[in-house]
């Protein structure tokens, strides 16, 4: 399972109809959290996701729509007898930010917070994936994150069993990368394929950028932030922020599978606007709501 749960689409403020920024990660029986705005923990009760599931916590960036929700999970999780180790990504140099926002109170916590700064690159390995970090363009240091699953091999099968290979004979193939049928030496590379792991990318604030591009490269799903449609162009410069044209020109020129914008300015009371601009550059773009599960 893959799927992930849009918990917060607003920018800077909250609406009526949309929290402030939130992504609840789902990946084989474990959960990662993509910035946290204030009223997260609400959004995870409200659309049924498993707080005590979060491994750790990626930050993109210090301003508070995007960590004032973490104080709250912080405490949420210690009353509800939590001992796993939870980790919390920010940006380096943000440590000692976060760390009194969330002892700020001497609340007692009995399980273990590691708080760890951000330098592009990897930052978090599992079992079939990783998560990586690269630098976004924005007022503060801020980092965009890509999740993605390993690459692994897959037999053709077909080819496999007219040779009479079966059972153990696979593991010999894989391991040694040839084996012996009657005599001939076979190879893996002309029995198997690669099947490329399903990728996911998040770029909050941001001005769109080639280093997005170059992390969203070929991605199943990329999140951008769309704050503004194209008449507020210089707005988003001078705040660094992307309109959905822009996010949709960046998901065009990275040759993403899917687009979700999100992030949106409190101006806009519907995506309509937003998501005609988008579509006019790349047509599989959707606009993000609160509640929105995407499976990959």
């Amino acid at each position: 399972m893959f799927e992930i749960t849009l918990l917060g689409t607003a920018g800077s403020a909250p609406t009526k109809s949309r929290s402030l920024p939130g992504i609840y990660l789902s990946y084989e029986g474990d959960a990662f959290l993509f910035d946290c705005g204030e009223g997260t923990q609400i959004q995870l009760l409200k659309y049924g996701l498993n707080s005590h599931k979060i491994r750790a916590i990626f930050l993109s960036h210090i301003h508070g729509d995007h960590v004032i929700g973490i104080a709250g999970i912080i405490r949420t999780l210690a009353l509800n007898n939590r001992t796993d180790e939870l980790k919390i990504f920010i940006p380096k140099g943000y440590e000692k930010a976060i760390k009194l926002l969330i002892t700020f109170d001497k609340a007692i916590v009995n399980y273990p917070i590691k708080i760890i700064g951000i330098k592009k690159g990897e930052l978090f390995k599992g079992k079939n994936f990783s998560i990586s970090s690269f630098k976004l363009n924005h007022t503060v240091p801020t980092y965009g994150f890509v999740f993605k699953e390993n690459d692994s091999i897959r037999f053709n099968i077909k080819e496999c069993k007219k040779l009479g290979i079966k059972g153990e004979m696979y593991k010999e193939l894989e391991l040694k990368g040839h084996i012996f049928i009657n005599e001939k030496k076979r190879y893996l590379k002309d029995l198997s394929f690669i099947k490329h792991g399903r990728k996911l990318v998040y770029a909050s604030d941001t001005r769109p950028s080639k280093e997005t591009e170059k992390a969203s490269k070929n991605a199943d799903l990329l999140i951008h932030e769309s704050s503004y449609t194209n008449q507020y162009l210089e707005l988003a410069k001078s705040r660094k922020h992307s309109t959905s044209i822009e996010a949709a020109t960046v998901a065009k020129n990275s040759r993403v599978k899917f687009l979700v914008l999100t992030h949106f300015s409190a101006r806009y009371k519907d995506e309509f606007e937003l998501i005609n601009e988008a579509t006019t550059i790349f047509k599989n773009t959707k606009a993000g709501t609160d509640g929105y599960k995407i499976v990959l």
